[in-house]
Protein backbone atom coordinates (compact mmCIF):
# COMPACT_ATOMS: atom_id res chain seq x y z
CA UNK A 1 0.00 0.00 0.00
CA UNK A 2 0.94 3.70 -1.04
CA UNK A 3 -0.07 7.23 -0.65
CA UNK A 4 -0.62 8.63 -3.73
CA UNK A 5 -1.99 12.49 -4.77
CA UNK A 6 -5.77 12.26 -5.22
CA UNK A 7 -6.68 12.89 -9.11
CA UNK A 8 -8.28 16.20 -10.08
CA UNK A 9 -11.96 16.39 -9.61
CA UNK A 10 -15.28 17.69 -11.90
CA UNK A 11 -17.42 19.96 -10.61
CA UNK A 12 -19.49 21.56 -13.34
CA UNK A 13 -23.18 21.19 -13.63
CA UNK A 14 -24.16 17.72 -15.87
CA UNK A 15 -20.74 16.54 -14.50
CA UNK A 16 -19.65 14.13 -12.38
CA UNK A 17 -19.48 16.07 -8.74
CA UNK A 18 -16.91 14.81 -6.50
CA UNK A 19 -16.31 18.08 -5.16
CA UNK A 20 -17.22 21.77 -5.21
CA UNK A 21 -14.93 24.77 -4.30
CA UNK A 22 -14.46 26.11 -1.30
CA UNK A 23 -16.65 29.31 -2.02
CA UNK A 24 -18.85 27.05 -3.59
CA UNK A 25 -19.41 24.90 -0.21
CA UNK A 26 -20.21 27.50 1.71
CA UNK A 27 -22.63 28.86 -0.74
CA UNK A 28 -24.06 25.56 -0.54
CA UNK A 29 -24.55 25.81 2.71
CA UNK A 30 -26.09 29.36 2.92
CA UNK A 31 -28.96 28.12 0.02
CA UNK A 32 -29.86 24.65 2.07
CA UNK A 33 -29.90 26.64 5.30
CA UNK A 34 -32.27 28.89 3.70
CA UNK A 35 -34.08 26.14 1.45
CA UNK A 36 -37.38 25.66 4.41
CA UNK A 37 -38.36 22.64 3.14
CA UNK A 38 -35.40 20.97 2.72
CA UNK A 39 -34.98 21.76 6.60
CA UNK A 40 -38.19 20.02 7.60
CA UNK A 41 -37.50 16.94 5.58
CA UNK A 42 -34.03 16.60 6.80
CA UNK A 43 -34.82 17.26 10.42
CA UNK A 44 -38.22 14.48 10.09
CA UNK A 45 -36.31 12.01 8.40
CA UNK A 46 -33.29 12.36 10.75
CA UNK A 47 -35.29 12.82 14.32
CA UNK A 48 -37.34 9.28 12.77
CA UNK A 49 -34.25 7.83 12.57
CA UNK A 50 -32.88 8.73 15.38
CA UNK A 51 -35.97 7.69 17.18
CA UNK A 52 -35.79 4.02 15.53
CA UNK A 53 -32.14 3.22 16.49
CA UNK A 54 -32.92 4.16 20.32
CA UNK A 55 -35.70 1.77 20.30
CA UNK A 56 -33.11 -0.91 19.40
CA UNK A 57 -30.32 -0.34 22.02
CA UNK A 58 -32.71 -0.13 25.30
CA UNK A 59 -29.97 -1.26 27.18
CA UNK A 60 -27.79 1.09 27.39
CA UNK A 61 -24.66 -1.60 29.02
CA UNK A 62 -25.68 -3.70 26.36
CA UNK A 63 -24.92 -1.22 23.73
CA UNK A 64 -21.67 -0.43 25.17
CA UNK A 65 -20.17 -3.75 25.46
CA UNK A 66 -21.34 -4.17 21.57
CA UNK A 67 -19.72 -0.64 21.06
CA UNK A 68 -16.57 -1.95 22.34
CA UNK A 69 -16.76 -5.63 21.42
CA UNK A 70 -16.89 -4.16 17.09
CA UNK A 71 -14.18 -1.29 18.03
CA UNK A 72 -11.65 -4.02 19.23
CA UNK A 73 -12.34 -6.12 16.15
CA UNK A 74 -11.97 -3.51 13.82
CA UNK A 75 -8.82 -2.44 15.58
CA UNK A 76 -7.79 -6.05 15.88
CA UNK A 77 -8.51 -6.34 11.71
CA UNK A 78 -6.48 -3.05 10.65
CA UNK A 79 -3.50 -3.83 12.92
CA UNK A 80 -3.15 -7.28 10.85
CA UNK A 81 -4.60 -5.15 7.66
CA UNK A 82 -1.54 -5.99 5.34
CA UNK A 83 -1.70 -9.51 6.25
CA UNK A 84 -5.35 -10.02 6.35
CA UNK A 85 -5.28 -8.59 2.53
CA UNK A 86 -2.55 -11.15 1.40
CA UNK A 87 -4.92 -14.06 3.24
CA UNK A 88 -7.93 -12.59 1.46
CA UNK A 89 -6.47 -12.82 -2.01
CA UNK A 90 -5.39 -16.61 -1.10
CA UNK A 91 -8.68 -18.03 0.02
CA UNK A 92 -10.53 -15.54 -2.85
CA UNK A 93 -8.01 -17.33 -5.31
CA UNK A 94 -8.84 -20.55 -3.71
CA UNK A 95 -12.51 -19.80 -4.14
CA UNK A 96 -12.06 -19.21 -7.86
CA UNK A 97 -12.61 -15.53 -7.37
CA UNK A 98 -10.31 -13.06 -9.26
CA UNK A 99 -8.50 -10.56 -7.18
CA UNK A 100 -7.77 -7.15 -9.04
CA UNK A 101 -5.39 -4.41 -6.62
CA UNK A 102 -6.06 -0.63 -7.45
CA UNK A 103 -4.29 1.97 -6.11
CA UNK A 104 -6.51 5.45 -7.98
CA UNK A 105 -10.28 5.41 -8.98
CA UNK A 106 -8.76 5.49 -12.29
CA UNK A 107 -7.19 2.20 -11.73
CA UNK A 108 -10.17 0.70 -10.46
CA UNK A 109 -12.34 1.72 -13.73
CA UNK A 110 -9.59 0.74 -16.02
CA UNK A 111 -10.01 -3.07 -14.09
CA UNK A 112 -13.54 -3.04 -14.60
CA UNK A 113 -13.83 -1.20 -17.89
CA UNK A 114 -10.91 -4.18 -19.40
CA UNK A 115 -13.46 -7.14 -17.70
CA UNK A 116 -16.63 -5.49 -19.49
CA UNK A 117 -14.70 -4.89 -23.11
CA UNK A 118 -13.59 -8.50 -22.41
CA UNK A 119 -16.95 -9.76 -22.84
CA UNK A 120 -18.29 -7.58 -24.83
CA UNK A 121 -20.67 -6.21 -22.07
CA UNK A 122 -23.38 -3.23 -23.41
CA UNK A 123 -25.40 -3.29 -19.47
CA UNK A 124 -24.27 -3.38 -15.73
CA UNK A 125 -26.41 -3.74 -13.55
CA UNK A 126 -25.77 -2.17 -9.71
CA UNK A 127 -26.35 -3.51 -6.37
CA UNK A 128 -25.60 -0.17 -3.82
CA UNK A 129 -22.28 0.43 -3.85
CA UNK A 130 -20.90 3.74 -2.23
CA UNK A 131 -17.21 2.80 -3.20
CA UNK A 132 -18.34 3.06 -6.95
CA UNK A 133 -19.59 6.25 -5.97
CA UNK A 134 -16.21 7.36 -4.98
CA UNK A 135 -15.05 6.12 -7.97
CA UNK A 136 -17.21 7.69 -10.41
CA UNK A 137 -17.96 4.29 -11.85
CA UNK A 138 -21.19 5.26 -13.57
CA UNK A 139 -19.47 8.36 -15.78
CA UNK A 140 -16.48 6.11 -16.30
CA UNK A 141 -18.59 3.30 -18.06
CA UNK A 142 -21.09 5.78 -19.80
CA UNK A 143 -17.96 7.42 -21.37
CA UNK A 144 -16.94 3.78 -23.00
CA UNK A 145 -20.53 3.39 -23.95
CA UNK A 146 -21.66 0.73 -21.23
CA UNK A 147 -24.61 0.95 -19.48
CA UNK A 148 -24.67 0.98 -15.98
CA UNK A 149 -28.27 1.34 -14.55
CA UNK A 150 -28.70 1.27 -10.22
CA UNK A 151 -31.00 -0.86 -8.97
CA UNK A 152 -31.18 0.04 -5.17
CA UNK A 153 -33.96 2.16 -5.68
CA UNK A 154 -33.18 5.19 -3.68
CA UNK A 155 -29.97 5.12 -6.31
CA UNK A 156 -32.14 4.59 -9.26
CA UNK A 157 -33.83 7.55 -8.32
CA UNK A 158 -30.84 10.15 -7.99
CA UNK A 159 -29.25 8.30 -10.85
CA UNK A 160 -32.41 9.66 -12.88
CA UNK A 161 -32.27 13.14 -11.40
CA UNK A 162 -28.57 13.35 -11.99
CA UNK A 163 -27.15 13.78 -8.35
CA UNK A 164 -25.35 11.88 -5.70
CA UNK A 165 -26.47 10.32 -3.01
CA UNK A 166 -27.78 12.77 -0.36
CA UNK A 167 -26.56 9.90 2.39
CA UNK A 168 -24.63 6.73 2.60
CA UNK A 169 -27.76 4.78 3.33
CA UNK A 170 -30.69 6.40 2.27
CA UNK A 171 -29.72 8.20 -1.17
CA UNK A 172 -32.76 10.29 -1.94
CA UNK A 173 -34.00 11.07 1.22
CA UNK A 174 -33.83 14.30 0.17
CA UNK A 175 -36.41 13.66 -2.38
CA UNK A 176 -40.06 14.33 -2.22
CA UNK A 177 -42.80 11.55 -3.16
CA UNK A 178 -44.18 14.21 -5.60
CA UNK A 179 -40.35 15.02 -7.09
CA UNK A 180 -39.62 11.56 -7.40
CA UNK A 181 -43.21 10.86 -9.43
CA UNK A 182 -42.31 13.84 -11.80
CA UNK A 183 -39.03 12.20 -12.36
CA UNK A 184 -40.48 8.16 -13.33
CA UNK A 185 -42.99 10.83 -15.68
CA UNK A 186 -40.50 12.45 -17.35
CA UNK A 187 -37.68 9.35 -17.45
CA UNK A 188 -39.46 6.25 -18.32
CA UNK A 189 -41.50 5.81 -21.05
CA UNK A 190 -44.85 5.10 -20.55
CA UNK A 191 -45.10 5.98 -17.01
CA UNK A 192 -47.65 8.70 -15.88
CA UNK A 193 -47.41 11.23 -13.34
CA UNK A 194 -48.81 9.63 -10.05
CA UNK A 195 -47.19 10.14 -6.45
CA UNK A 196 -48.66 6.75 -4.53
CA UNK A 197 -45.62 5.42 -2.97
CA UNK A 198 -46.89 1.60 -3.61
CA UNK A 199 -47.33 2.62 -7.01
CA UNK A 200 -44.05 4.00 -7.61
CA UNK A 201 -42.08 1.66 -5.62
CA UNK A 202 -43.80 -0.95 -8.46
CA UNK A 203 -42.84 1.04 -11.42
CA UNK A 204 -39.47 1.45 -9.96
CA UNK A 205 -39.13 -2.97 -9.72
CA UNK A 206 -41.16 -3.83 -12.72
CA UNK A 207 -38.21 -1.21 -14.89
CA UNK A 208 -35.15 -3.04 -12.75
CA UNK A 209 -36.58 -6.63 -13.28
CA UNK A 210 -36.44 -6.42 -16.87
CA UNK A 211 -32.66 -4.71 -16.38
CA UNK A 212 -31.77 -7.77 -14.20
CA UNK A 213 -32.33 -10.47 -17.01
CA UNK A 214 -30.53 -8.15 -19.99
CA UNK A 215 -27.39 -7.22 -17.82
CA UNK A 216 -23.86 -8.61 -18.70
CA UNK A 217 -22.43 -7.50 -15.39
CA UNK A 218 -23.54 -7.20 -12.18
CA UNK A 219 -21.33 -5.04 -9.90
CA UNK A 220 -22.15 -4.59 -5.49
CA UNK A 221 -20.02 -3.59 -2.99
CA UNK A 222 -18.86 -5.16 -0.12
CA UNK A 223 -19.54 -4.61 3.56
CA UNK A 224 -17.33 -7.01 5.35
CA UNK A 225 -14.94 -9.56 4.01
CA UNK A 226 -13.53 -12.42 5.36
CA UNK A 227 -9.65 -13.03 4.93
CA UNK A 228 -9.93 -16.87 6.43
CA UNK A 229 -12.98 -18.18 4.48
CA UNK A 230 -12.64 -15.62 1.28
CA UNK A 231 -16.34 -14.58 2.11
CA UNK A 232 -17.41 -11.44 0.62
CA UNK A 233 -20.23 -10.05 2.96
CA UNK A 234 -23.28 -7.86 1.28
CA UNK A 235 -25.73 -6.31 3.86
CA UNK A 236 -28.98 -5.45 2.02
CA UNK A 237 -33.06 -4.94 1.81
CA UNK A 238 -34.42 -4.66 -1.46
CA UNK A 239 -32.96 -8.09 -2.89
CA UNK A 240 -30.94 -6.05 -5.61
CA UNK A 241 -27.83 -6.62 -4.24
CA UNK A 242 -28.92 -10.91 -4.63
CA UNK A 243 -30.18 -10.19 -8.14
CA UNK A 244 -26.95 -8.64 -8.80
CA UNK A 245 -24.90 -11.03 -7.72
CA UNK A 246 -26.70 -14.49 -9.20
CA UNK A 247 -28.56 -13.42 -12.12
CA UNK A 248 -26.03 -11.83 -14.73
CA UNK A 249 -23.22 -14.05 -15.97
CA UNK A 250 -20.10 -11.54 -13.89
CA UNK A 251 -19.92 -10.50 -11.07
CA UNK A 252 -17.85 -7.76 -10.01
CA UNK A 253 -17.09 -6.65 -6.50
CA UNK A 254 -15.50 -3.66 -5.29
CA UNK A 255 -14.73 -2.77 -1.63
CA UNK A 256 -12.05 -0.21 -0.11
CA UNK A 257 -8.89 -2.64 1.73
CA UNK A 258 -9.92 -1.73 5.09
CA UNK A 259 -13.58 -3.79 4.64
CA UNK A 260 -11.09 -7.07 5.61
CA UNK A 261 -11.90 -8.66 8.89
CA UNK A 262 -10.06 -11.99 10.00
CA UNK A 263 -12.68 -14.83 10.77
CA UNK A 264 -16.27 -15.23 10.07
CA UNK A 265 -17.00 -15.10 13.82
CA UNK A 266 -16.21 -11.48 13.68
CA UNK A 267 -18.68 -10.54 11.30
CA UNK A 268 -21.35 -11.68 13.80
CA UNK A 269 -21.68 -8.16 16.34
CA UNK A 270 -20.55 -6.06 13.42
CA UNK A 271 -23.52 -7.12 11.38
CA UNK A 272 -25.14 -6.65 14.38
CA UNK A 273 -24.99 -2.96 15.47
CA UNK A 274 -24.34 -1.78 11.74
CA UNK A 275 -28.09 -2.80 11.11
CA UNK A 276 -29.39 -0.93 14.33
CA UNK A 277 -27.15 2.06 14.05
CA UNK A 278 -28.08 2.46 10.62
CA UNK A 279 -31.93 1.89 10.03
CA UNK A 280 -33.04 0.58 13.29
CA UNK A 281 -33.70 -2.72 11.86
CA UNK A 282 -32.80 -5.67 14.39
CA UNK A 283 -31.86 -7.44 11.29
CA UNK A 284 -31.42 -6.43 7.80
CA UNK A 285 -33.91 -8.23 4.95
CA UNK A 286 -30.45 -9.60 3.23
CA UNK A 287 -27.75 -11.07 4.35
CA UNK A 288 -25.52 -12.18 1.08
CA UNK A 289 -22.62 -14.59 2.01
CA UNK A 290 -20.57 -14.83 -1.50
CA UNK A 291 -17.54 -16.97 -2.16
CA UNK A 292 -17.36 -17.49 -5.09
CA UNK A 293 -18.74 -18.28 -8.94
CA UNK A 294 -21.43 -21.21 -9.80
CA UNK A 295 -20.55 -24.66 -8.77
CA UNK A 296 -21.68 -27.64 -10.81
CA UNK A 297 -24.19 -28.45 -8.30
CA UNK A 298 -25.52 -24.78 -7.78
CA UNK A 299 -28.63 -23.97 -9.09
CA UNK A 300 -27.70 -20.36 -9.78
CA UNK A 301 -24.80 -17.98 -9.65
CA UNK A 302 -22.41 -16.12 -11.96
CA UNK A 303 -20.13 -17.78 -13.82
CA UNK A 304 -17.42 -15.39 -13.20
CA UNK A 305 -16.64 -13.48 -10.22
CA UNK A 306 -13.56 -11.08 -9.48
CA UNK A 307 -12.93 -8.25 -6.32
CA UNK A 308 -11.53 -4.86 -6.46
CA UNK A 309 -9.27 -3.56 -3.67
CA UNK A 310 -9.58 -0.13 -3.73
CA UNK A 311 -6.81 2.26 -1.94
CA UNK A 312 -7.77 5.67 -3.09
CA UNK A 313 -5.67 7.24 -0.04
CA UNK A 314 -6.92 4.70 2.11
CA UNK A 315 -2.91 3.51 3.21
CA UNK A 316 -2.49 7.43 3.77
CA UNK A 317 -4.77 6.84 6.55
CA UNK A 318 -3.40 3.67 7.73
CA UNK A 319 -0.15 4.85 8.26
CA UNK A 320 -0.51 7.28 11.09
CA UNK A 321 -1.91 5.98 14.39
CA UNK A 322 -4.74 8.13 15.49
CA UNK A 323 -6.07 8.89 11.98
CA UNK A 324 -5.94 4.93 11.08
CA UNK A 325 -9.04 5.14 13.33
CA UNK A 326 -10.83 6.73 10.19
CA UNK A 327 -10.63 3.50 8.63
CA UNK A 328 -12.58 1.39 11.61
CA UNK A 329 -15.83 3.13 9.71
CA UNK A 330 -18.81 0.15 8.87
CA UNK A 331 -20.82 3.13 7.03
CA UNK A 332 -23.88 2.59 8.67
CA UNK A 333 -24.82 6.58 8.55
CA UNK A 334 -25.45 7.20 12.32
CA UNK A 335 -23.01 10.08 12.84
CA UNK A 336 -25.00 11.34 9.90
CA UNK A 337 -28.22 11.11 11.61
CA UNK A 338 -27.77 12.73 14.72
CA UNK A 339 -25.08 15.33 13.19
CA UNK A 340 -26.40 19.02 14.14
CA UNK A 341 -24.53 20.32 10.73
CA UNK A 342 -25.66 17.40 8.12
CA UNK A 343 -29.65 17.72 9.79
CA UNK A 344 -29.27 21.45 8.90
CA UNK A 345 -27.96 21.22 5.43
CA UNK A 346 -28.43 17.93 3.61
CA UNK A 347 -25.82 15.83 2.09
CA UNK A 348 -25.18 17.70 -1.16
CA UNK A 349 -24.00 20.71 0.52
CA UNK A 350 -20.87 19.18 1.29
CA UNK A 351 -20.07 17.95 -2.11
CA UNK A 352 -18.41 14.99 -1.25
CA UNK A 353 -19.13 11.71 -2.11
CA UNK A 354 -19.41 10.99 1.74
CA UNK A 355 -21.36 13.64 3.74
CA UNK A 356 -21.03 14.59 7.01
CA UNK A 357 -19.02 13.82 10.09
CA UNK A 358 -17.76 10.59 8.10
CA UNK A 359 -16.87 12.32 4.89
CA UNK A 360 -15.35 15.40 7.04
CA UNK A 361 -12.65 12.67 7.87
CA UNK A 362 -12.21 10.34 4.99
CA UNK A 363 -12.53 12.64 2.07
CA UNK A 364 -9.28 14.60 2.54
CA UNK A 365 -7.27 11.24 2.71
CA UNK A 366 -9.02 10.31 -0.87
CA UNK A 367 -8.92 14.14 -2.14
CA UNK A 368 -5.90 15.92 -0.27
CA UNK A 369 -6.24 18.83 2.52
CA UNK A 370 -5.94 21.50 -0.96
CA UNK A 371 -9.20 20.34 -1.82
CA UNK A 372 -11.15 19.63 1.66
CA UNK A 373 -9.32 21.80 4.17
CA UNK A 374 -12.98 23.38 4.93
CA UNK A 375 -15.03 20.06 5.28
CA UNK A 376 -13.38 19.58 9.30
CA UNK A 377 -14.49 23.24 10.23
CA UNK A 378 -18.07 22.50 9.00
CA UNK A 379 -18.60 20.94 12.64
CA UNK A 380 -20.08 22.14 16.26
CA UNK A 381 -17.61 19.85 18.07
CA UNK A 382 -20.68 18.88 19.65
CA UNK A 383 -19.33 15.45 20.28
CA UNK A 384 -22.52 13.46 19.03
CA UNK A 385 -21.02 11.56 15.83
CA UNK A 386 -18.79 9.83 18.21
CA UNK A 387 -21.41 9.41 20.82
CA UNK A 388 -23.41 7.31 18.84
CA UNK A 389 -20.66 5.61 16.41
CA UNK A 390 -21.23 1.63 16.51
CA UNK A 391 -17.12 1.22 16.27
CA UNK A 392 -16.82 4.09 18.89
CA UNK A 393 -14.52 6.26 16.03
CA UNK A 394 -13.16 8.99 17.86
CA UNK A 395 -14.43 11.55 15.13
CA UNK A 396 -14.30 14.91 17.16
CA UNK A 397 -10.91 14.45 17.77
CA UNK A 398 -10.08 13.52 14.24
CA UNK A 399 -11.66 16.67 12.89
CA UNK A 400 -9.69 18.50 15.31
CA UNK A 401 -6.23 16.78 14.00
CA UNK A 402 -7.06 17.80 10.67
CA UNK A 403 -7.92 21.15 11.25
CA UNK A 404 -4.43 21.77 12.55
CA UNK A 405 -3.05 19.62 9.65
CA UNK A 406 -4.64 21.71 7.30
CA UNK A 407 -3.92 24.89 9.54
CA UNK A 408 -0.05 24.35 10.78
CA UNK A 409 2.83 25.39 8.47
CA UNK A 410 3.44 22.90 5.66
CA UNK A 411 6.50 20.17 6.25
CA UNK A 412 8.62 18.19 4.58
CA UNK A 413 7.37 15.01 5.69
CA UNK A 414 3.94 15.53 6.25
CA UNK A 415 1.63 13.48 7.54
CA UNK A 416 -1.46 13.76 4.49
CA UNK A 417 -1.48 15.31 0.92
CA UNK A 418 -2.25 19.20 1.10
CA UNK A 419 -0.96 19.49 4.98
CA UNK A 420 -0.92 23.00 5.58
CA UNK A 421 -2.98 24.10 2.67
CA UNK A 422 -5.16 26.48 4.86
CA UNK A 423 -1.36 28.10 6.55
CA UNK A 424 -1.37 31.83 6.72
CA UNK A 425 1.73 33.06 8.42
CA UNK A 426 -0.18 36.24 9.63
CA UNK A 427 -3.16 34.27 11.31
CA UNK A 428 -0.16 32.11 12.87
CA UNK A 429 1.73 34.56 14.34
CA UNK A 430 -1.33 35.96 15.96
CA UNK A 431 -1.89 32.99 17.51
CA UNK A 432 1.88 32.82 19.03
CA UNK A 433 0.76 36.88 19.95
CA UNK A 434 -1.96 34.99 21.54
CA UNK A 435 -0.19 32.29 23.42
CA UNK A 436 2.34 34.77 24.40
CA UNK A 437 -0.38 36.86 26.29
CA UNK A 438 -2.56 34.21 27.76
CA UNK A 439 0.62 32.33 29.13
CA UNK A 440 2.35 34.65 31.19
CA UNK A 441 0.11 36.30 34.26
CA UNK A 442 1.51 39.73 34.02
CA UNK A 443 1.59 40.57 30.00
CA UNK A 444 -2.32 38.74 30.80
CA UNK A 445 -3.15 41.29 33.59
CA UNK A 446 -1.79 44.03 31.05
CA UNK A 447 -3.39 43.50 28.53
CA UNK A 448 -6.74 43.27 30.19
CA UNK A 449 -6.44 46.44 31.77
CA UNK A 450 -5.67 48.07 28.24
CA UNK A 451 -8.62 46.12 26.66
CA UNK A 452 -11.40 47.38 29.02
CA UNK A 453 -10.00 50.75 28.61
CA UNK A 454 -10.07 50.90 24.78
CA UNK A 455 -12.99 49.20 24.21
CA UNK A 456 -13.97 51.64 22.20
CA UNK A 457 -12.06 50.75 18.94
CA UNK A 458 -12.79 46.71 19.29
CA UNK A 459 -13.72 46.11 15.16
CA UNK A 460 -16.74 45.70 14.24
CA UNK A 461 -15.70 43.34 11.51
CA UNK A 462 -13.91 40.40 13.08
CA UNK A 463 -13.24 38.28 9.79
CA UNK A 464 -14.92 34.66 9.92
CA UNK A 465 -16.37 35.37 13.41
CA UNK A 466 -18.84 38.11 12.42
CA UNK A 467 -20.26 36.33 9.38
CA UNK A 468 -22.24 35.00 12.12
CA UNK A 469 -22.02 36.40 14.96
CA UNK A 470 -21.95 39.48 17.13
CA UNK A 471 -18.51 41.03 17.67
CA UNK A 472 -16.45 40.28 20.45
CA UNK A 473 -15.88 43.21 22.69
CA UNK A 474 -13.82 43.32 26.06
CA UNK A 475 -16.71 44.17 28.66
CA UNK A 476 -16.27 47.78 30.94
CA UNK A 477 -14.54 45.95 33.91
CA UNK A 478 -12.18 43.20 34.54
CA UNK A 479 -13.55 40.39 36.69
CA UNK A 480 -10.40 40.77 38.94
CA UNK A 481 -11.48 44.26 39.28
CA UNK A 482 -15.32 43.43 40.43
CA UNK A 483 -14.37 40.97 43.05
CA UNK A 484 -11.77 43.57 44.35
CA UNK A 485 -14.38 45.70 44.86
CA UNK A 486 -16.64 43.33 46.77
CA UNK A 487 -13.93 42.09 49.14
Amino acid sequence: MSVQTPSSPASNAGQPLAFVSAQALRERMHEAVNDTHLRQSFRGAMDFLMAKRAVQFPDPEELDSLRVLSEHIRQYSLSKLPDLLEQLETSLVRNGVQVHWAETPDEANAIMLEIARRHAAKLIVKGKSMVSEEIEFNHAMEAAGIGALESDMGEYIVQLAGEKPSHIIMPAIHQTKQQIAKLFAEHIPGVEYTDNVDALIQIGRRVLREKFEEADIGLSGVNFAVAETGTLCLVENEGNGRMCTTVPKVHIAITGIEKVVEKLEHVAPLFSILTRSATGQAVSTYFNMITGPRRSTDQDGPEEVHLVLLDNGRSQAYADEQLRKTLQCIRCGACMNHCPVYTRIGGHAYGTTYPGPIGKIISPHMMGLEQTHLLPTASSLCGACGEVCPVKIPIPELLIRLRGEAQSAPRADPAMVGQGAAYDPKISLLWKMWAGLYSRPSTYRAFSWLATRFRALTPARQRGWTAARTPLKPAPRRLRDMLKDRT
